[in-house]
């Protein structure tokens, strides 16, 4: 391959632009590429990682806002979890094509910015239990901003590496993000004071102090906004018009992808989203806010599946650039499948806990005392809880590793479809392009994908739903029946090697 005349090292720093870059090149790569990328994908990280902690804010904060005096529903509570991540998918999409638009670098710092919104909001929202709740859910709408640092963050990091090693650095950056979840679950019921630490770390005395969430990510976000600025650069290869990206909606494999994404990632954060939530329906039991509750404490647990999909992530893109990522993907669903029929049989073991009749007075607090029955009901779901708990982080990890498996084929199919199109001559300008639409189509996925973080609290909790604890339930036996079709739909379009009524074979060839 010929070397590209490298420019001096001044042109490379953080806070530039710029116009020579070429990861194709292994020299290029090697003496100045390399290191570019990697402060890039850094700062990138930490950026989407906050991103990801504002998105998945309510996810955690809903399940304490009782304790905090809010009188909300459990249907409230699950549509205040699924709002952030409806709008989160939405917005994903300008997200994509503003980083062609702005460059990279200069999203960046937009992006980290515009977080304070949210924080903010949620600060002074919490503080306020009058409130009213559709208040609530505008100023939830709002974390979705986070939700659309992903795609930029991804369609930026794409232009930075070569087709061998994209796999692995969009898995890092995924990842990454990802671990957002995690860290906001884990971290921000020890911040406002609750319990947490798998109860190593006690509520605090003197109640809760939920606006202190808000306040933290507040300036966090502006350290990654100041950071972008002074250590990322922009592209100006990577510049295209939002008419060039859309382009690749006319693509057949622009949906078959987006709708595997569904499966991998929008499972991942639609149950991140809703563990806190589904632990404290089905294990846990409180009357009102003021009785001590008794079962299992969400905050001790609700981090690991984020945790386990997170860090899941990069295997799976490092078992795509190994495998293939068709492979992958395809043994991925197999074990959500047999993961969520093990969910499934675990919720079926639980027995029903006692409710008080209907018109009942709220108990007080004084004199307040369980029933046997209640207490015997209660230790028996929290004796299947470590078998629930174990089944669905499994879940959680194949979530994980289909994330990386499918944004690794992205690229390879870009690119296998533009090699197969272009001649001799052209086949540098091809590649460039099937970059920049493999950006535009890891955007797309990524919007589409996130929509099941939004579909699936609202299949557990909707405001119709009248017995949440057997739509939970109902709502996994159609999510393995789903995954059953995203199963067929890998194997019809990436691994069959045989045709059959007309169909020519799939992409197995192409290794995707």
């Amino acid at each position: 391959m010929t070397t590209t005349a490298t420019p001096p090292d001044a042109a490379y720093r953080g806070g530039t632009t710029i116009d020579v870059w070429n990861p194709e090149d292994d020299a290029f790569w090697e003496t100045t590429g390399k290191n570019v990328a990697k402060r890039n994908l850094i700062w990138s990280i930490f950026s989407e990682h906050l991103g990801f902690s504002v998105w998945l804010l309510w996810s955690v904060s809903a399940a304490l806002l009782p304790k905090a005096g809010f009188e909300f529903t459990v249907s409230q509570l699950f549509l205040l979890v699924a709002i952030p991540n409806l709008i989160g998918a939405l917005i994903r999409l300008p997200y994509t094509f503003a980083v062609p638009k702005f460059g990279g670098r200069n999203w960046t710092v937009i992006s980290a910015t515009l977080l304070l919104v949210p924080t903010l909001l949620f600060a002074w929202a919490v503080q306020h239990p009058e409130t009213p709740y559709w208040v609530f859910c505008l100023i939830a709408a709002t974390a979705g901003l986070g939700g659309g640092n992903f795609a930029s963050s991804m369609a930026n990091i794409n232009f930075f590496y070569p087709t061998k090693k994209k796999g692995t650095a969009l898995g890092l950056n995924a990842a990454g993000g990802n671990l957002g979840v995690a860290v906001i679950q884990f971290f921000l019921p020890i911040i406002v004071g609750g319990a947490g630490v798998f109860g190593l770390v006690q509520a605090s005395e003197n109640g809760f102090r939920l606006e202190r969430a808000g306040y933290l990510y507040a300036v966090l976000a502006v350290i990654a906004a100041v950071s972008a600025w002074v250590f990322m650069n922009n592209l100006s290869g990577a510049k295209s018009s939002p008419r060039e990206q859309l382009r690749v909606l006319k693509y057949k494999h622009t949906w078959v992808m987006s709708f595997l994404y569904i499966g991998t990632f929008g499972s991942f954060i639609g149950y991140s989203a809703a563990m806190p939530l589904l632990i404290k329906l089905n294990f846990w039991n409180q009357p009102v806010p003021t009785v001590q509750g008794i079962g299992i404490n969400f905050a001790y647990y609700a981090f690991l599946g984020a945790l386990v999909g997170s860090v899941a992530r990069p295997f799976g893109g490092w078992l795509a650039d190994k495998y293939g990522g068709a492979k992958v993907t395809f043994w991925t669903f197999v074990a959500m499948i047999a993961g969520t029929a093990a969910v499934v049989y675990t919720l079926t073991l639980l027995t029903p806990v006692p409710k008080p009749p209907a018109g009942a007075p709220a108990p007080d607090p004084a004199t307040f005392q369980y029933s046997d029955a209640v207490v015997a009901a209660v230790n028996a779901n929290s004796d299947i809880f470590p078998w629930f708990l174990a089944a669905f982080l499994f879940v959680f990890a194949a979530t994980g590793i289909g994330n990386g498996s499918t944004y690794r084929m992205i690229p390879l199919i870009l690119a296998n479809e533009a090699k197969k199109k272009a001649s001799p001559d052209t086949v540098a300008e091809a590649m460039l392009r099937a970059t920049k639409e493999s950006s535009a189509v890891i955007g797309i996925a990524g919007a589409i994908g996130a929509i099941g973080g939004f579909l699936i609290p609202m299949t557990f909790g909707a405001p119709w739903v009248t017995d949440p604890v057997e739509a939970v339930k109902t709502a996994f036996v159609v999510f393995a029946g789903f995954y059953v079709v995203c199963l067929a739909t890998t194997w019809f379009f990436y691994t069959r090697k045989i045709s059959f009524a007309g169909r020519s074979t799939s992409l197995a060839a192409a290794n995707i």
